[in-house]
């Protein structure tokens, strides 16, 4: 089984005001590790974006031992798990230069048809991705149960929160996360993430988040007329 490696030297423009990494870029840093090793299997856009079938992710989860800090060299791991029809598992390992493990994470992807946005069988389109089991997964992520809540405000999705799939880039809902929910600001260290997006927010398209917290428990949703995701953090 092949697994991608990665070292990655920490910048200013990758932590936040406490010099930790920040969460939005962490999770960006898994996301493009998925791409680049998928494109590494021979699965790259050849097979998806260039014949209208795009990657979606439906869940992530990471647990937290420490975010690594500015000017850091951290090593980052991927490989993808045994394939369960139509979804993609795959798991992530974060470490430092001396083999410290910081995190681990787990995500499931899956293919959609770019005009309908439906679920695709992906034999139809020749994608093929061997997994295996190494020993060093965390549990996959699972639906995130729905919490009481305190707080709400409307967010409209702007243009620079859209990616090429053309909705709002899964990154960005951490961000949206931490300028809800004080722990980050206030310097609070994340212990476990865990979220579940439901639907897509398109550009413009405005949702209601709501959001509460108890004991460093927290909990954030956002909808329009429909669920759009469901996010669960833990902080220490």
């Amino acid at each position: 089984m092949s697994e991608y490696r990665e070292e990655i030297l920490l910048r200013s423009k990758d932590v936040d005001m406490f010099r930790r990494l920040r969460t939005s870029e962490l999770f960006r840093l898994l996301q493009e590790a998925s791409i680049r090793h998928t494109e590494q299997l021979g699965m790259g856009r050849d097979k998806t974006l260039d014949r209208g079938i795009l990657w979606v992710l439906l869940m992530q989860r990471a647990e937290i031992t420490r975010m690594p800090e500015y000017d850091e060299h951290i090593v980052l791991k991927s490989w993808p798990g045994k394939t369960m029809h139509l979804l993609f598992p795959r798991y992530y390992s974060l470490e430092t230069a001396a083999g410290e493990q910081l995190l681990k994470a787990s995500a499931l992807w899956s293919l959609v048809d770019e005009k309908t946005r439906k679920v695709v069988f992906p034999e139809r389109y020749g994608v093929v991705i061997d997994g295996a089991e190494t020993g060093e997964e965390i549990a996959m992520p699972g639906a995130v149960a729905k919490r009481e809540t305190v707080c709400e405000r409307d967010f409209t999705v702007p243009y620079s929160f859209v990616d090429l799939n053309g909705h709002m880039n899964n990154t960005r809902y951490f961000d949206l996360a931490e300028d809800c929910i004080g722990a980050a600001a206030a310097g609070k260290e994340l212990k476990e993430i865990c979220v579940e997006y439901q639907n897509e927010a398109r550009l413009g398209e405005t949702l209601l988040l709501r959001w509460g917290e108890e004991e460093g428990n927290c909990f954030l949703s956002g909808e329009t007329e429909r669920p759009v995701f469901r996010m669960g953090l833990k902080y220490k």
